[in-house]
């Protein structure tokens, strides 16, 4: 039994026909970890219902958190359960949402998750579609460029934790005196935010969350994505973008 580790996938599975991947004789047992920005739950198409079977049938079983570009409103209409002594919700029967603040056991270790993020490419706004001007605010944004998003469209504001979903991460963390083994986000505490990402990744809510629990936390290693690299940091961080790295259990 095996656990791997990727980054964003953005609803693009290909790299998971990889030869490297087919060559390791994976079965059900073995996860595969996705550090958010899935982007598979996106829109209720005949190509994406086939792409979650696609991925329902490899021989592995697909984890994912949330992160900044999830389509929240189709995400919730999926039921919440218990597996592995935390809160999913399954998409397919091998393909699994690892919700936020939950703490999940997975062969003998123990693993932290806390999906989101902030998108850092909203500087002229959003859009609200329901605005009288939304059409002529739309034609002008994107004549010219500008870094927007549509809300409920191609923004949500669940990208980042409410308050009930950090209240749930603390007396999870609580639980177990602030001590896991592994710790998955999309984003990074943000004294790591200011070593991997530019000046568009500014802190928030979120990462000064993540950065209390850097400092209270005891653990192994922590992996997380969103930042589009492939990078080690201060030796336990472990930042993930195409690549596929194997936990060393």
């Amino acid at each position: 039994m095996s656990i791997f580790l990727t980054g964003d996938t953005h609803g693009d599975f290909t790299r998971f026909k990889s030869k490297a991947v087919k060559d390791l004789s994976l079965t059900k047992d073995d996860f595969m970890i996705i550090c958010g920005d899935f982007g598979g739950v996106w829109s209720d198409t005949p190509e994406q219902k086939h792409w979650l079977d696609w991925l329902n049938e490899r021989p592995f079983t697909t984890l994912f958190i949330t992160g900044n570009h999830e389509n929240y409103d189709l995400l919730s209409t999926y039921p919440v359960e218990t597996w592995h002594g935390g809160q999913i919700q399954r998409i397919r029967p091998n393909l699994i949402h690892l919700m936020r603040g939950q703490m999940f056991e997975l062969q003998g270790k123990h693993f932290f998750t806390m999906g989101g993020a902030s998108c850092h490419d909203v500087q002229d706004g959003i859009l609200e579609p329901k605005d009288p001007l939304f059409h002529m605010k739309y034609q002008r944004l994107s004549r010219r460029g500008a870094l927007f998003r549509v809300n409920h469209y191609s923004w949500w504001k669940e990208e980042l934790p409410s308050d009930e979903e950090y209240q749930t991460a603390r007396k999870t963390l609580d639980a177990c005196n602030w001590k896991t083994d592994y710790i998955i986000t999309h984003c990074a505490p943000t004294s790591i935010q200011k070593l991997v990402g530019n000046y568009t990744h500014t802190p928030n809510a979120l990462t000064d969350f993540l950065e209390e629990v850097s400092q209270r936390c005891t653990f192994q290693m922590w992996f997380f994505g969103h930042y589009h690299e492939n990078l080690i940091v201060k030796d336990k961080y472990v930042l993930l973008y195409e690549h596929i790295v194997q936990l060393q259990l």
